[in-house]
């Protein structure tokens, strides 16, 4: 072995051996061989964490003992590792040290272990900078040195952390490549990439290919799958995972206990939430600020909201201080309440409590005011935290263009969207989405087509067009995936890394939102081609059509009167593997019951229920054949209790088949169809009442009609001028039914209706 640079006395300050020689000997330089001896004691690691504890203010010298020692695993433990890292971060120009020292051990012939570059992957990704931790980790080749394991899942956390992970797979599976086995951490990392991406069925399918290589997972590996489970809306199956995690004897923590709970409030579940914490509470959980948030947050969305305010009041009375995220809530809930003057008060009481109000707090309260259509004070409290350097952000613009727009004010959402351009403020996905959408709903469609071309090619045009040229073009995520995929073979990690980088500084990415909404938008218009040219181009850049597209595309050919073709396309969604939702199934009804179809209005919604889970075949065919035979009643009665059964009551099919019945003059069984929703104590829609009201005026049934009224002012609905006036002036003309138009007019002026507006002249004239 080749000596070091120096004598190994420069890296010890008053080693051992000095004692045994008198003041009066020259001081002997020991070999590596004598530090190899000290360090090789049993001890040996405690001595090396000593030796760097020691080099705080002379770094270097700690760097060289560390690096060389790297080539020895029993005297590297994560200790030493840690004291380089918090030595390195210390200050920027360590590194620069360090790699200098590196570099010298090198061309001295001293090898250079894995750890060397862990623990500068764990600086850099510590002090924020990602590039430099990949840069490090594809440096690793020109010191002769292959990363082991542990290096791999330094530098998988870092691209994880930064969103890189189409990154990520590729380093994996090279890592793969070098017959290298992934551990716990391994799997953890890329689960919890798999969950940030939405890709859940992936993250379950590496948690099975971790147990099948035997690695038991542990508490953090189950928490990161029951927080994914629950963001993609699968709280039950987050359950039945956590009760597996304690028959296999891996003890749930608090935050997978909140991960849970959180799942169920955000699904609108309380009754199970509360379920779920008196289940914990017997087991020792505390419900901390995390927990009293989730369930303050789910109140609100249900539109709980004394609720929630009181569950805030039982929390201040158990000392529990409310942090900066609880205070959003509460501020976002009492803003959706329409109480926006009392979340702006609580956003002034938060400095009291030693909270400094963030952007989100903000927003929120414009959010209240917009919702409320009070712009100018939205745009006045916008303008007050402009002076602030945090505010505002792409989220507080992209609320106001949003409020513009639902005030039919596209023009000022426009100039909202230049403005932020001008300061430098990124607009999001989000952003893009709701002026198209805005621009699309003005009939303003070519110039939504252009803002989403503007979104395409994003602020680097240059990017765009090399990437989208040439044999190896980049033009949706498969080819970006084989791009980075070649880049990493081809040991260019950095390469890759700095593609994705420009790739996500260069714009945002036209998303299915962005697509569904422009395609609406070509369908309300009357242009189908240009509706079906997005539908192809959205699949050629990657974007698998949803639900929501299929459905869109059905109704716009529906209003086209393409009939066949609507059913074609929903054909062709369902050989595609896209479950059409109950969206696309009533769509479809609402279309057929207007072509006089009601009977497969009725066939279509069966099909619907049988798709479900656990529906009883013989019941949906006795449905079908009570409704075509005519026994409304029994067919009615059968979907409801199925429905009740299944605690799915959907007001939609029932409003379109009534209003079906109607259309096709059947209006007898509509009005047993009424009866029959009345008995199980339904809300008939005003919709439905209006039909059966028309309906029943035509067939000159007054006394029918007039009772389907006044439920309507029993339950408090205010039908529109029109069929007020068909009904009175059909009681008008009768010749025994006037007294009872002057009974309903009294009856409407006492339940609000302003008569002034409401009636017609000819109406007026009648009740002279």
């Amino acid at each position: 072995m080749k000596p070091l640079l120096r004598p190994i006395y420069y890296f010890i300050p008053k080693p051992p051996w000095r004692r045994r020689y008198s003041h009066t000997q020259p001081d002997p330089s020991p070999t590596v061989n004598d530090l190899l001896t000290l360090l090789e004691k049993s001890d040996g690691h405690n001595q090396l964490i000593s030796l760097i504890q020691q080099h705080h203010a002379n770094p270097q010298l700690a760097f060289r003992v560390f690096i060389w020692a790297t080539q020895r695993s029993k005297l590297c433990t994560r200790t030493c590792h840690s004291a380089i890292v918090d030595m390195l971060v210390k200050d920027d120009k360590r590194f620069d040290i360090y790699w200098s020292t590196m570099q010298e051990l090198r061309d001295c012939g001293v090898g250079i272990g894995c750890g060397a570059f862990s623990v500068l992957i764990r600086g850099y990704e510590r002090l924020g900078n990602a590039e430099k931790a990949v840069e490090a980790f594809a440096k690793m080749e020109e010191f002769d040195c292959k990363p082991d394991v542990y290096t791999y899942n330094a530098v998988l956390y870092v691209m994880v952390r930064k969103e890189v992970f189409l990154l990520a797979l590729a380093v994996y599976n090279q890592m793969l490549k070098c017959n290298l086995s992934p551990t716990r951490s391994t799997y953890s990392i890329l689960i919890n990439g798999f969950c940030k991406t939405r890709k859940t069925q992936d993250a379950l399918q590496m948690f099975d290919e971790m147990a099948q290589r035997g690695i038991a997972p542990d508490t953090v590996t189950y928490t990161i799958i029951v927080s994914g489970l629950c963001q993609a809306k699968r709280a039950h199956e987050a359950h039945r995972l956590v009760d597996k995690m304690r028959e296999t004897g891996c003890v749930p923590n608090i935050v997978t206990y909140h991960a849970l709970l959180d799942g169920y409030c955000k699904l609108g579940r309380l009754d199970e939430a509360y379920a779920l914490v008196r289940s914990f509470q017997r087991i020792g959980y505390v419900l901390g600020v995390e927990g009293y948030s989730s369930l303050i947050f789910g109140l609100f969305r249900a539109r709980r909201f004394d609720e929630a305010l009181g569950l805030y009041g039982k929390l201040l009375g158990e000392g529990i201080e409310p942090d900066i995220i609880l205070c959003t809530i509460l501020i976002k809930g009492l803003s959706d309440a329409g109480r926006v003057k009392d979340a702006l008060n609580f956003l002034g009481e938060m400095s009291k409590k030693g909270l400094v109000p963030d952007a989100y707090c903000y927003n929120a309260v414009i959010k209240g005011f917009c919702d409320l259509g009070l712009l100018d004070e939205a745009r006045s409290l916008h303008l007050e935290i402009s002076k602030q350097d945090c505010f505002p952000n792409a989220c507080t613009y992209t609320i106001l263009i949003c409020g513009m727009c639902r005030n039919g004010l596209v023009g000022e959402a426009e100039q909202i969207f230049n403005e932020m351009e001008k300061l430098g403020c990124v607009p999001c996905v989000v952003t893009f989405n709701a002026l198209i959408d805005g621009l699309c709903k003005a009939s303003k469609l070519k110039d939504a087509h252009m803002l989403f071309y503007k979104m395409e090619i994003g602020r680097k045009p240059s990017l765009f067009l090399r990437l989208s040229q040439g044999s190896d073009r980049i033009i949706d995520s498969a080819s970006l995936q084989k791009k980075v995929e070649q880049l990493c073979d081809s040991g260019l990690i950095l390469q890759a890394y700095k593609l994705l980088i420009q790739l996500a500084s260069s714009g945002v990415a036209p998303d299915i939102i962005t697509y569904n909404t422009l395609i609406d938008g070509f369908c309300k218009s009357g242009n189908m081609d240009g509706a079906f040219k997005l539908f192809k181009d959205m699949q050629l850049k990657g974007i698998t059509p949803d639900s929501v597209t299929y459905g869109t595309l059905i109704d716009g050919l529906q209003r086209a009167e393409r009939e066949e073709d609507a059913f074609l396309v929903f054909n062709q969604m369902v050989k595609n593997g896209c479950t059409p939702s109950a969206e696309v199934y009533k769509s479809l009804m609402t279309w057929s019951s207007r072509n006089r179809k009601v009977t497969l209005s009725l066939s279509l919604w069966l099909k619907y229920l049988r798709s479900l889970p656990n529906r009883d075949e013989v019941t949906i065919e006795a449905i079908e054949k009570n409704f075509k035979e005519g026994q409304i009643e029994k067919a009615i009665q059968g979907l409801l209790e199925m429905d009740v059964q299944f605690k799915n009551l959907d007001l939609g099919p029932y409003t379109i088949l009534l209003i079906g019945l109607c259309q096709v003059q059947r209006v007898d069984e509509a009005l047993r169809m009424f009866s029959v929703l009345q008995e199980y104590k339904v809300n008939i829609t005003p919709p439905s009442c209006v039909h059966l009201i028309d309906g029943l005026c035509r067939e000159g049934n007054l006394d029918l009609a007039i009772n389907i009224f006044h439920y309507t002012l029993e339950r408090g609905f205010m039908l529109m001028p029109e069929i007020c006036n068909k009904l009175l002036k059909c009681l008008l003309l009768s010749r025994d039914k006037k007294g009872h138009a002057f009974d309903l007019v009294h009856r409407m002026r006492n339940f609000g209706y302003d008569l002034d507006a409401c009636l017609h002249q000819t109406t007026k004239f009648l009740l002279q």
